[in-house]
């Protein structure tokens, strides 16, 4: 699997859960919003755990079998998808929600799958995953793309873009109130460069980049739910474990005949 963030998380967890041997690749410094549920800190702190699957740091490909033998998931540092001859795996899925295609192709396996925009089914990938709330979220498409790139958060308790925390100038983010912190509406909650990062709402802080993480302005730095429930910071996503679950689908769609 590319990436190994939060939805990327979601989907392998899933997957694993099922008892299908999944392997992740990331890149050498990745940025999560949710890292409480992002099997992309293994990457920084050599392995991670969410809800009891633990994710680990490998230093290549040979040892993908050995970590999965402990009943893990391997995360190797290979933006450019260099394990793919040595591992030969049936099922390639690109979960990077890059909003465009980074090189993925339907020639690397026997399925591959692209989740969100940028991919399209029958022709770089053999199936697209639509990524988008809503109706459709989670649904296979066998030829065609999935909706564009709204650019909009989706709703959280009536709010959207109000809980997104974003990246006033570049620079560097200093962290003030870090995951699982309860927050009030215009509370500075980060600093970039000195200038702050006020919650548009009040709530749980949910998401933020690691502290020292570099930015750009405009960037989603973290996000605040409304909602205030502790606990959802640390718990996959209703969209994650639907997006886990279309992956499923395909796989089962295809080898399962």
């Amino acid at each position: 699997m590319r990436g190994a963030g939060e939805q990327a998380t979601g989907i392998a967890h899933r997957l694993h859960r099922s008892h299908l041997r999944v392997a992740m690749t990331e890149v050498e410094s990745p940025l999560a919003v949710r890292r409480q549920v992002s099997f992309c800190e293994a990457v920084w702190d050599g392995e991670a755990l969410v809800e009891g699957i633990r994710a680990r740091r490998a230093g290549g490909g040979e040892e993908f079998d050995s970590i999965l033998a402990k009943g893990e998931i391997p995360i190797l540092v290979d933006p450019e998808f260099t394990c793919l001859e040595a591992w030969s795996p049936d099922v390639v899925i690109d979960a990077t929600i890059a909003k465009r295609n980074l090189g993925t192709s339907r020639d690397m396996a026997q399925l591959v799958i692209g989740f969100g925009p940028g991919f399209c089914a029958g022709a770089d990938v053999d199936v697209v995953v639509e990524t988008n709330r809503g109706h459709d979220l989670g649904r296979l498409i066998f030829e065609g793309s999935a909706s564009p790139n709204t650019g909009v958060p989706g709703d959280t308790a009536g709010y959207t873009v109000e809980r997104v925390l974003r990246a006033p100038r570049d620079g560097v983010l200093t962290v003030l109130a870090d995951l699982g912190t309860l927050v009030d509406k215009g509370q500075v909650v980060a600093l970039v460069g000195g200038e702050p990062i006020a919650a548009g709402v009040a709530g749980v802080v949910r998401g933020m980049l690691r502290p020292g993480s570099t930015v750009k302005r405009g960037m989603k730095a973290g996000d605040v739910d409304p909602r205030g429930v502790l606990a959802q910071c640390s718990t996959i996503s209703e969209k994650a474990r639907a997006l886990g679950g279309a992956a499923l689908e395909a796989i089962l769609w295809r080898f399962n005949q």
